[in-house]
Order: C-alpha cells, then structure tokens, then sequence
C-alpha cells in the first residue's frame, strides 16, 4: 500500500506511515537539525530499535513512558518508536517546576523517563520521588545511556495491532491555570489530525522549520504532518529569530507553525525583509491570541498563505482563519472546521442566540478520551447537547459573526466583573496596543473594595518611549467606556510567557499590590 492510499483509510497509525514512506523514499531526510541529518530508512530502522526496546523492558502497550528533555533527533526517534511499540508518551515541559515534573511522570505512570543532562539536574532534588528510571538521550551519566539502553541494530519489534481508542500520548496542560492536567489524545484523534493536514498542502516536498519544543501539542499538530507525509523536518532546540529566518532560507522552508510572540520577534527583526522566503507555501499560528495587526503585516511581508488555527489541546472543536483569502476578517479566529460542530453556552449551561456572547464549546472527531486518572476533571470540562451529544468546554468566550466566523472575547476565568458589568480584557489590550509608547500589554482583574474587581494593566513599553504609567492610563481611559477604566498601568520589563508564548496572566495578578483606595 502507498502512503496516499493508507492515508485515506478511516484509521490507520502514523508508524505505518513512516514505514511506508521509508519503502517510498529511503534516502529523502526525514529530521534535520544544524548539521545532523536523519533519512526516513533511518528513522524507521531507530523507531524498530526502540520499540524492541520497550518490548524487552517490558512495557506493553497502552503503558506510557514519558520524555522531559530539550529538543533534539533522539527525542523525535523515541517518541515515534514508542508509538510502534503501541506505548504511549507523555511529553513533558522542562520549563515545570522539580516537583510538578515529578507529580506529571506519577500521573503518567511512566515506567522510564528520557532525560538529558540538564533536566536531570532541575529534577535532581525530586528524584527520590520518581520512580521511572532515567535513560539520557545525551548520553550522560545521570541515568542509563540511550546509546546502552537501545537494542542492537537491525533489531525488529513483536507487531502491534494498535487500536483507534488506545492512547497516544499525555499532553499535560501548561499550568497557566494551575496545576498541570493529563490530556489523553487516542490514536483516532491524531489520524484525524493529519488527515486534515493535507489541506495545508503538506506532503513529500514540504520542509517545515520547527522552532517551538517538541512537548508542546503548539508542536506536534506541525510536526506529526510532516513526517508522516513525507516531508522534512527542520528542528531548532531554541527559538531565535536571526537564526531562524537564516534556516528558513537556507532549506526552502514550505511550512511553519509559530505562536503569535515568535511571529512578532521575526516582523521586527531589522533583516527580515533581506531574507528570501518565496518558498513558503503555508504558515501556520495558534495558542495564543493573534492581532489582527500582526497578521496583516504578515500577510504584507511573508511569501505565502497564513492560517490561524483556535482549539485545544483537549480537542472539541476547531475553528480555521485563512487569512489570506479572508483579509476582512483578521479580527476573528475564523470559522469551524468541517465535521466540527461549535455552539456558545451560557452560564446555566444552554445555547445562547445567534449575536450573543456565550462560552465556546465544541464536538469534532478529535476529542480527547479525558485527562487522566481525574474523571471529576473531565467531567468540568464536559458539556452534553440536550440529545446526548458530547462537547468539550474551552473556557474561552466569543460572539459569532453574521458569516459564522468567530470573534473571541476573553478566557472566562479572564473576564472581570467590575461593579456587575462585564468586562473583557482583550476589548483594553486593544486599545492599549494602539499608544505609540505600547509594545505588549495584558490586562488582569485585581479585588477591589469599591467594584469587587478592577482591571489594571500591564504594559511593556517601546525602546526610548518617554511616556510613563500614569500618562499611558489616563490616555487609555480617554478611549474606553466607563465601567472599562483602568485602576492602574504598571510598567515591566517583560510579560511572564510559558514556553509556546501564552501570558501567564495568573503570575500577574499574584504579583500585584494594590494601594489601598483601590
């Protein structure tokens, strides 16, 4: 069968994939990253090694090990061996806290852990607590060596027959809101995923350059695409804007995903328009809010067609921008995608009028299967349609256009409630972005005595701007409505970001100290 023919199947497995395009084109690089290069009868032949490995260690399907490492080619060959093998992977974030990764690995009830030489010392002092056993990707001594562990060459795996429903990896959620949840993804859900990929025109010629990390799902949805549709992956270990428009030159780059901040870092670098980019087809955003702003000046500057997907890593539904052919609605994330059936709700749970503002929920054939081993968890983030129709709540708040694209407001735990009026902090963060002295801001609710919560601001402003907190206020509060006045502008060097760019809002209400006639 040919990898065309197997991607038109109602399910099939992304190992299968891979062995078919090995079949197809043997030497065509599958992984680069600086100057390694992996071919897809490599690659396949390292996924077979490592899956014979599991099989001798033991671990059966459905089990998971789980990888807290930087982004290397090792991470890539174990991630996608474990899957042959029908064991899931739980990626997690280097950037948690000690404990957290060690709470994340007990969740996962990984039996092995792939680390490098650098997370095993952040998780040093938790290390008592964790019991999967160390295999460094690196090489160091602070486990197993991967290059021991791996069975010999030419080494080939007993045959999984994996199943649709089985999972396939643990993404656990960024912690922006608290405490790191599991998101089981089944196989199903990611066949799905890369079913729709191919309308984003992936396949054997696509190079994509991959600057997030590979524990992100920011990542994977790019990434799983374009290897198992024959192309090559370009990986970065670290985001950096000069060198990722010299890579993006250097290899014909095709395809990107970015979050919203590394699309803004890359418009103001003083060389992007001295790089040629003609080859891309298609760039790609999620993650994070997208301002319309940004995105027409990509639309100006860079070579080929921009896509801003809005999901979650939890799945529902997702909503598709294509804004180069909708340029007149920059200003949404789109509309839902086909097959996926998105509605807004109200606080008591029902549907809300067209026009109206009301919580995003969404059912499309990728869902997750829940968050693990937290069923109460699950249950909060489900909504049942009064036919029984599952859909996963997003906490995020939006109004439907007349076309049915969607305009979203805020996150619901974002939205403040001042004086009873409901107030979105995205309405001020535009207002705010538009002050010549503004480079970023995000807006918080904070108590206060008189209105039970108050917005107030966090603005990092422009090199050299002389506009200080208090000028910025009142000329912000000159454009807003009244129950939207800020109490206060503080200014920082820096917004607090996770890895894929999202503001941690929380971090920011925890910081702030507020005066006392607040």
């Amino acid at each position: 069968m040919s990898p065309a023919a197997l991607i038109e199947q109602p399910f099939g497995t992304y190992a299968e994939l891979i062995r078919l395009q090995a079949l197809a084109r043997p030497g065509h690089p599958a992984l680069i990253q600086d100057e390694r290069q992996v071919s897809f009868a490599t690659l396949d032949a390292m996924m077979d090694r490592v899956a014979a490995t599991l099989q001798r260690e033991g671990i059966r399907p459905t089990e998971a090990v789980a990888i807290c490492a930087g982004t290397s080619l090792e991470y890539a060959a174990v991630f996608l061996g474990a899957l042959r093998a029908g064991v899931a992977v739980a990626p997690l974030a280097p950037s948690s806290t000690a404990q957290s990764l060690a709470d994340m690995a007990a969740n996962a009830e990984a039996k092995l852990m792939f680390v490098d030489a650098a997370t095993a010392q952040e998780l040093s002092p938790v290390r008592g607590d964790i019991a999967a056993r160390f295999v460094t990707l690196d090489d160091s001594a602070a486990g197993q060596p991967f290059s021991q562990w791996l069975a010999p060459a030419g080494s080939v795996p007993k045959p999984v027959n994996i199943r649709p429903e089985w999972p396939f990896n643990i993404i656990y959620s960024s912690g922006t809101t608290g405490t790191p949840k599991g998101i089981v993804q089944p196989h199903g859900m990611r066949w799905s995923h890369v079913q729709r990929a191919r309308l984003q025109g992936y396949g054997p010629e696509a190079v994509t350059v991959i600057a997030t990390p590979l524990y992100s799902n920011t990542t994977l949805v790019s990434f799983f695409p374009t290897v198992t549709l024959g192309g090559s992956v370009v990986l970065m270990a670290k985001f950096d804007a000069a060198k990722y428009l010299a890579l993006a030159e250097q290899h014909r780059a095709t395809h990107t995903m970015l979050v919203p901040v590394q699309y803004q870092r890359l418009m103001d670098h003083p060389d992007f328009d001295r790089h040629e980019l003609s080859s891309f087809r298609m760039k790609l955003c999620t993650s994070a809010p997208f301002a319309a702003a940004l995105k027409a000046d990509i639309l100006r500057r860079w070579p080929g067609g921009l896509v801003e997907y809005y999901g979650m890593t939890e799945g529902g539904g997702t909503c598709i921008l294509a804004a180069h052919e909708h340029p007149d609605k920059l200003a949404t994330v789109g509309a839902p995608a086909e097959g996926h059936d998105i509605r807004l709700i109200d606080e008591a749970g029902r549907e809300v009028a067209q026009g109206e503002i009301g919580e995003v929920v969404g059912h499309s054939p990728a869902m997750m299967s829940g968050y693990h081993r937290q069923p109460d968890k699950t249950r909060e983030a489900e909504w049942y349609a009064p036919d029984g129709k599952r859909f996963i709540r997003t906490g995020d708040v939006g109004r439907f256009d007349a076309d049915g694209f969607l305009t979203l407001m805020d996150r619901r735990k974002d939205m403040v409630i001042s004086g009873g009026f409901n107030v979105y902090p995205s309405d001020l963060e535009a207002v705010l972005i538009r002050h010549p002295a503004v480079a970023e801001a995000a807006v918080v609710g904070v108590p206060s005595q008189r209105w039970g919560e108050t917005p107030v601001a966090f603005v990092v402003t422009r090199v050299g701007a002389g506009d200080t907190a208090i000028p910025i206020k009142d000329w912000a509060n000159q454009r807003l409505g009244k129950t939207q006045r800020l109490a206060a502008v503080v200014i920082v060097d820096s917004l607090p970001r996770s890895a894929i760019g999202k503001i941690l809002k929380r971090e920011l209400r925890d910081a702030f100290v507020a005066p006392a006639d607040l």
